[in-house]
């Protein structure tokens, strides 16, 4: 038996208040971290964490006020699964409508961190700019259809359509992005010793570049094709989970959550995390270089040294293959 319209939105919006309360935590402990930081740090993620904080804040705000005309002023007129049922509500326009733009600001970010983790390549930048301006486009047609439909069943086959390309192209970004940032970081770190212990980094960035995001959309999908009406829990609760979502990578590059085998361990594996929110895509590739440099200059000197003095070249310890 499916979940009534009415308490699929008075669970939405419980979830939707406990989430926000743990995103806004979070919010103050990443606007402390970052207050600390210079650059881009400063220039682009306080802005926007805020923006997304704001965003969360209007759309619980809204989802507020709608719960308390449904269950607490209009109960006794039209009820509230009469009331939920309206979708051309401005309300309920206005609550959709934020959350398209706060899912596309999150997608974006997820492609630009893609973007920068994969050397600022064009070949990341213009087709993930390209899929969220279509993304936009469609999300806010379906704000439009919404409006000319006042209960689901009036609702436009074009218009069912264009929410199902909303979600799936919302779940591709956020699936491709987090694959290709795992394997840029796998493929850094499967030439190092460590074994199974290796892999764990790359279960750590998955999961804090956007699995919970991807998850989330993605029981939202299915719920929209099935006809659940678990999709508005969904359309409640994802908000505030971008936001958190955004916070939690910022913590733990700030604290070095996930072990010393992220900077210790691995100073390439740190640097390619750490580069991510220092706007710095070639780090590891430097440092390499850089040591190599060292490495020729000692063995030139030594082969320099041996000819002036006559004597033949003798095996010296720490040679290249050491560092």
């Amino acid at each position: 038996m499916g979940v009534p319209l009415d308490k699929a939105s008075f669970l939405a919006l419980f979830l939707q208040t406990l989430f926000y309360g743990v995103f806004f935590t979070l919010y103050w402990l990443t606007l402390f971290v970052l207050f600390k930081k210079t650059g881009i740090q400063q220039q682009l993620l306080i802005p926007v964490a805020t923006l997304l904080l704001c965003i969360a804040t209007a759309h619980l705000v809204i989802d507020f006020v709608r719960g308390l005309e449904a269950f607490v002023f209009k109960v006794n007129t039209i009820g509230a699964d009469v009331y939920y049922s309206n979708l051309a509500s401005p309300l309920d326009l206005a609550s959709k409508a934020l959350y398209i733009t706060q899912t596309t600001l999150a997608d974006g970010v997820v492609v630009w961190r893609c973007h920068v983790l994969n050397h600022r390549s064009r070949f990341v930048a213009i087709p993930g700019c390209i899929v969220l301006l279509v993304n936009a486009a469609t999300g806010y047609y379906v704000v439009w259809a919404l409006s000319r439909a006042y209960e689901l069943s009036n609702l436009s086959t074009a218009a069912s359509g264009c929410i199902t390309t909303f979600y799936t192209l919302t779940m591709f970004v956020s699936v491709t992005c987090t694959i290709s940032i795992a394997w840029r970081i796998y493929h850094t770190r499967r030439f190092m010793p460590g074994g199974l212990a290796a892999l764990l980094p790359v279960f750590i960035v998955v999961i804090e570049s956007g699995a919970l995001y991807a998850t989330s959309v993605l029981a939202l999908l299915i719920s929209f094709l099935v006809g659940s009406n678990g999709e508005y829990i969904l359309l409640g609760v994802i908000p505030p989970i971008v936001g958190i979502t955004f916070c939690l990578i910022i913590l733990q590059v700030h604290f070095h959550v996930g072990g010393n085998s992220l900077t210790e361990q691995s100073p390439e594996l740190g640097g390619i995390i750490t580069s991510l929110f220092r706007g710095r895509s070639t780090q590891d590739r430097n440092f390499t270089m850089q040591r190599m440099a060292v490495h020729i200059t000692e063995e030139t000197e030594i082969d320099q040294s041996d000819m002036m003095s006559g004597k033949s070249s003798q095996p010296v310890s720490g040679g290249v293959f050491q560092l």
